[in-house]
């Protein structure tokens, strides 16, 4: 008995922060700056900025098999390959084996994971735009699923506090739709997306800016400046992206009060149904297979969407048959993503004297425009695109049969001028499209397989057909030849924006969370990650997280030191 005592004492912190993407990362920052005792746990493995970026400054006459990893690796990667951009050999450490952690679908779902201190936050897109107060008003407004509990209002100067310590760069606006964020010097258009910029506004009205985005185009809180690379997957020496590793994870560090533990798969939380809430988290090593548990007076799920959920699916007990918080019986359901790849291509013939410098790391993008104002669609909600112009590089010349100096020629001569756009439309939370689990299947750890059973719904499809015409149209208008259009949708997951299956909401009987992203029914449980959103918008969605997360976790820090939690 002595021993479980001292055993309890020693596993007990504060809080527990599970999970260190994107909004674990914050949440590690906030408690550990608020004087809090946290232990951070983190299912894969250690993983310090720079130091374990293998990578980083590889060229490509070093990288094996032009980047493509064998086909006996491939077998691992089954669903994750679908995608056709992850899985790369200069990556390929990063992401998670399909056969280790399986999944079933009764619908296509592309699961795409990173188990590792930093989790995708080493590998996002680091687009980076806020919700506007639209987004926060839809669903009420239309009738669809459950209201937002807060408003923009809420939630504004969350956006100030993390922008100013992650960096954003990009131009104000002053657009009712996209809200401007405080920013960092923008990166440049070149002359052909100017050149569409104008005809857009000229012609359509409609705006064109360079991608707002979590790069530094300055050096900025001890962080270098983007060097232009474009080789951010890998891993930035430069911290010149925002990522756990490089920002928020080293300043809980230096606070003193993080206990990072790594190889630590949360298995469930603990529930004590005499005091009516949570009281720690069990935690499968992911190198012994030992069970331990960790006890504390808070807890942060941040697990990223379809992992949290599991964690809470998977935490039953008396009181929570049917999964820890789900009174509601909405745990797990309303998946949501970005439904995107569609839209169009085309080549500019001028400008042959042009080029730009470096391989900026991100495109422009144009701000939502269907729905909004007078426009009005036979669809809800509307869509936004993200695109480039660039001149073809030597590897046009592979399929050339020219020899001699008329190669020589051709591969150091940039080719004609391109360009693309890509559409990404909002998902509409709906209770059928949903994430559960099977109990009778059990993966490498003892885990149960999740199972998805989510699938765009007509708003989607009738969304597709302008997102895809609009963008042939734009580039005609300014002058583009040769547009071809596509449209290749892929499943939910795709755009690596899962959210919503544990809802925010005002009313418990109709939503997993309430207004500061407590378990309505465990309320020293918090969830800040995709699973609480309770709308998609357009916009990517992880300057929201942030935001969220900074604002829950100093609240809870806050009630915490009141006695309330």
């Amino acid at each position: 008995m002595n021993f479980n005592h001292k055993t309890k004492k020693k596993n007990t912190y504060d809080a527990i922060v599970v999970g260190t993407g994107i909004s674990g990362g914050w949440a590690a920052k906030e408690l550990t700056e608020n004087g809090l005792n946290t232990l951070v746990l983190e299912r894969g493995r250690d993983v310090k900025h720079i130091e374990d970026y293998p990578t980083m400054l590889k060229d490509p006459w070093e990288i094996p098999n032009n980047d493509r990893i064998s086909a006996e690796e491939a077998k691992h990667f089954e669903k994750q390959m679908r995608t056709g951009y992850t899985i790369t050999e200069t990556t390929k450490h990063w992401w998670v084996k399909d056969t280790d952690q399986p999944y079933e679908e009764e619908k296509r779902f592309d699961w795409i994971r990173g188990y590792h201190v930093g989790g995708r936050s080493i590998m996002w897109g680091r687009q980076s735009y806020r919700l506007a107060p639209m987004d926060f008003e839809a669903n009420a407004k239309e009738g669809i699923a459950v209201d937002w509990p807060i408003r923009y209002e809420d939630i504004e100067k969350w956006y100030d506090y993390v922008e100013d310590f992650a960096g954003i760069s990009g131009e104000a606006l002053g657009l009712e739709q996209l809200p401007d964020s405080k920013f960092l010097p923008p990166m440049e258009l070149n002359c052909v997306e100017e050149l569409l910029k104008e005809s857009m506004m000229e012609k359509f009205g409609r705006i064109l800016t360079i991608g707002r985005a979590a790069h530094l185009t300055r050096p900025h809180n001890g962080r270098g400046r983007c060097m232009m690379r474009n080789l951010c997957m890998r891993g930035c020496p430069y911290g010149a992206y925002f990522s756990s590793n490089a920002s928020t994870l080293p300043a809980a560090a230096a606070t003193g009060n993080m206990t990072l533990r790594p190889h630590s798969i949360v298995d469930s939380v603990i529930y004590d149904e005499e005091l009516g809430k949570a009281t720690g988290v069990r935690v499968i090593d992911a190198e012994s297979g030992e069970m331990i548990e960790y006890y504390a007076k808070i807890i942060f799920l941040n697990a990223s969407c379809v992992n949290t959920t599991l964690i809470m699916l998977n935490s039953r007990s008396n009181r929570f048959p049917e999964g820890l918080g789900n009174d509601s019986g909405e745990l797990g359901h309303n998946m949501m993503d970005h439904h995107f790849r569609v839209g169009a291509n085309g080549e500019y013939e001028g400008y042959e004297d042009k080029y730009y410098w470096g391989r900026r790391p991100g495109g422009f993008y144009i701000p939502r425009y269907r729905n909004f104002g007078d426009d009005k669609r036979d669809y809800l909600r509307g869509f936004g695109y993200q695109g480039g112009a660039s001149r073809q590089g030597w590897t046009r010349a592979v399929r050339e049969l020219a020899i001699g100096e008329q190669l020589k020629e051709y591969v150091t001569t940039p080719g004609k001028w391109t360009m693309g756009m890509t559409a990404f439309g909002e998902m509409l939370p709906d209770h059928s499209n949903r994430m559960y689990l099977n109990f009778d299947r059990r993966d490498k750890w003892g885990q149960p397989i999740v199972v998805f059973d989510t699938e765009f719904k007509e708003n989607e499809w009738k969304m597709r057909e302008d997102m895809k015409s609009d963008a042939a149209e734009m580039l005609e208008a300014a002058g583009l030849k040769n547009i071809t259009t596509f449209d290749s949708p892929g499943g939910p997951g795709l755009g690596i924006h899962e959210m919503g299956t544990a809802r925010m909401g005002r009313d418990p009987k109709t939503s997993v969370l309430n207004k500061w992203n407590q378990v309505h029914s465990v309320q020293n449980v918090f969830v800040t990650d995709g699973a609480c959103m309770t709308s998609a918008a357009c916009q990517n969605p992880s300057l929201t997280y942030m935001a969220l997360t900074a604002r829950a976790a100093n609240y809870a820090a806050d009630e915490l030191k009141k006695g309330n939690l």
